[in-house]
């Protein structure tokens, strides 16, 4: 048993915070739901007692004032993925923006950044003195025990296993708080979200182990799985859309290469359903981003299926799904990871999937070249399937004339005919 005497001491108030932290200090903190709203609005408040300190976090939740710049020689925010709380103030200068794929980002954090201290949302400690950091491992657990955290505890946050259990040892401290974590519903299919989803179920075998990015068409793959059997997981994000399908056992994991059994991801986020079943629920394991991600390790699974979105494709098959319109939206996330690894896998497949128009069928997604200013998230080298409504072209291995008369043949019939005097333009046919 814990001795609750120790645990007693390294309680403290939310304002606690401001003792530990020193001026130019890089705090770290997990993304999403791993936000540690109370300690954030502590140091927020009393933001002008220290100088040159930096928030480092991917996937934002709550917009504040350092955020937003008006703190700037106190605090300041870096961001590794924008979300709807940080992309303003990047357009407006006042956030930085740092490159990285996802499975990279420790090692990024290690080399370019003090580690001052994680700052994390966390389950009550158990009898044994662990803390989970419950939704999520992401990058802050791969510095568990190697960089003091300092934890805010929610009875909301439902504790999880794997690589994510903080030790009451291993922390400056913790507060507590009581308030329902952040959910996220899942998008309303739509039939062209149905449509895509039915040319990749065709590729996906009995005993495959997937990973489903986010967004209409992986929701939509997860609901034609019904009558698929013993399907593995193996992703960085956990949805809503896993939970019926662990239940029903069609999603077991008994023939994966790695963690049979178990349901493999490195954050969660959905709503208060999904986390009432990952609460003290053995089967999953939430693992940090740098072994999940890992594309050496992505490709150790035999029919590893990669699932994700895109905004629009080249003819040579680079994807730009970090930008729209040539303008930063988010980052890359793990995209290019599994992108990576399937190529790895044996039996391994990559899609990645986007509607065939814009702006009510005014643009097409598939282009001759990318809108000036895309940034290429997934590389031609790397592409494997590219699927619309209107069909799945196979570019793995095609050249590029090949590549963009299979793409022309996926795009909006109302734009093929300018497409291929495009692509003869370009004379690649």
């Amino acid at each position: 048993m814990i001795d609750l005497h120790s645990a007693k001491v390294k309680r403290m108030s939310p304002e606690g915070i401001l003792d530990l932290i020193k001026d130019g200090d890089d705090l770290i903190l997990p993304l999403a739901n791993g936000e540690p709203i109370a300690l954030l609005d502590a140091i927020e408040e009393h933001a002008k007692r220290i100088q040159g300190v930096r928030i480092h976090q991917m996937h934002t939740i709550k917009e504040r004032s350092y955020i937003r710049g008006e703190l700037d020689n106190h605090l300041r925010h870096v961001s590794y993925f924008l979300s709807g709380a940080t992309r303003k103030a990047y357009h407006g200068g006042t956030v930085e923006l740092v490159p990285n794929h996802f499975h990279q980002m420790p090692r990024i954090l290690r080399e370019n950044t003090k580690t001052s201290m994680i700052l994390a949302n966390a389950s009550p400690m158990d009898e044994h003195g662990y803390f989970s950091l419950g939704t999520n491992a992401d990058y802050v657990s791969a510095f568990i025990g190697k960089v003091p955290f300092f934890l805010e505890v929610n009875p909301y946050m439902p504790r999880t296993f794997g690589g994510n259990q903080v030790h009451i040892s291993q922390i400056h401290g913790y507060t507590e708080v009581n308030r329902p974590i952040f959910e996220l519903h899942p998008p309303t299919l739509n039939e062209k979200d149905r449509k895509i989803a039915s040319y990749i179920m065709d590729h996906i075998p009995d005993g495959a182990t997937l990973q489903i990015g986010i967004g209409g068409v992986p929701n939509a793959v997860l609901d034609g799985l019904k009558n698929h059997h013993n399907i593995g997981i193996h992703t960085e994000m956990l949805t809503d859309g896993l939970v019926d399908l662990v239940e029903q056992g069609i999603i077991n994991g008994i023939e994966k290469s790695l963690h049979p059994g178990k349901v493999i991801g490195t954050f969660a986020l959905g709503t208060k359903r999904l986390y009432d079943f990952l609460d003290e629920n053995t089967s999953v394991e939430l693992l940090p981003v740098d072994y999940v991600n890992d594309p050496r390790i992505i490709g150790q699974e035999e029919n590893m299926i990669s699932i994700n979105a895109t905004t629009e494709v080249d003819f040579y098959g680079q994807c730009a799904s970090e930008t729209i319109g040539g303008r930063y939206y988010s980052s890359s996330g793990g995209q290019a990871d599994f992108a990576q690894g399937v190529l790895y896998s044996k039996n391994g497949k990559g899609f990645i999937c986007l509607y065939s128009t814009a702006k009510d069928d005014t643009i097409s997604r598939i282009r001759p070249q990318l809108v000036p200013g895309s940034v290429v998230t997934t590389l031609k080298n790397e592409v494997d399937y590219v699927v619309t409504e209107y069909g799945i072209a196979q570019l793995r291995g095609k050249s590029l004339g090949k590549r963009a008369t299979e793409l022309i043949g996926i795009a909006h019939p109302k734009f093929r005919d300018e497409l291929t005097f495009e692509a003869k333009k370009l004379g690649l046919l």
